[in-house]
This record gives structure tokens, sequence and C-alpha cells, in this order.
């Protein structure tokens, strides 16, 4: 894999996550689209060069090994990804699109139930810190 590529897949990471750690669904489904892509690069920049088409029975042994036959396994995972990446997207997209008609707004609010068990785990926290000083 040379130079390029790897930064180019690390940059689609880090924005991916990024904007994946965002409060907006909209920026929450393009972390997504761009994790999805880094993927996808990645599998297709792994699978080495470019060579003939894999066809069965068409070339010997050594041709194979020498590398002159593409590897469609790379090809296939990232059809993989493709069709998961979109899924995912599509249903992400339609729960933005869902929280826009109810509330007018695609901001991810905290839940008030998870709220109070937080508080209800630091305080359990809380009380179990000190154990080793009251021995």
């Amino acid at each position: 894999m040379s130079v390029v590529p790897a930064v180019i897949v690390a940059g689609l990471v880090g924005l991916g996550v990024y904007l994946l750690l965002q409060r907006t669904l909209t920026r929450i489904v393009i972390g997504i689209a761009m994790l999805g892509h880094a993927a996808n690069l990645l599998l297709l920049v792994g699978g080495g060069p470019p060579g003939a088409q894999p066809i069965v029975g068409r070339f010997t042994e050594a041709e194979r090994a020498a590398g002159e036959v593409a590897d469609p396994l790379p090809q296939a995972l990232a059809l993989t990804a493709i069709v998961i990446s979109f899924g995912i997207t599509a249903f992400l997209l339609a729960l933005a699109y869902r929280s826009w008609v109810l509330n007018r707004d695609d901001e991810v609010e905290d839940d008030i139930e998870d709220r109070r068990i937080a508080r209800l785990g630091e305080r359990e926290i809380g009380a179990w810190a000190g154990w080793w000083r009251r021995r």
C-alpha cells in the first residue's frame, strides 16, 4: 500500500469518527458514510495491483502465483461493504427524517432515564471509592 491511499483512509476514518460523535443526525449520517468509504478504499487498496480477470481455468497456477491475476476476494468484500453501508445510511436517513417531522430538529437529545441512571452509577462509584479507607 502506498502512502497516499493510507493517508486518505486515515483522513476519512478520522473525519468519520469526528462526525459520528456529533449531536445532530445529519452529521452522524455523513460520518457513517465517511467510514463506509474508508472501509471500501482500504479493501480495494489492500487487494493489490490490478491484474487480469480471475476466470477459473483460464490461467495456470504459475501466473496466479506471479500476481498476474486479480484477487476477487477484496472486490467481493468491497461490494458487500457498499451494500451494508447503503442499508445503514438509508436507515439513518429515515430516522433523521422522522425526527425532523416530529420535532423540527435533528439533534439527538439525552434521555432523562439515561441521566438518572448515570447519576445513580456515579453515587455508587463514589460510595465504593473509599472502601479501603474504612478498614
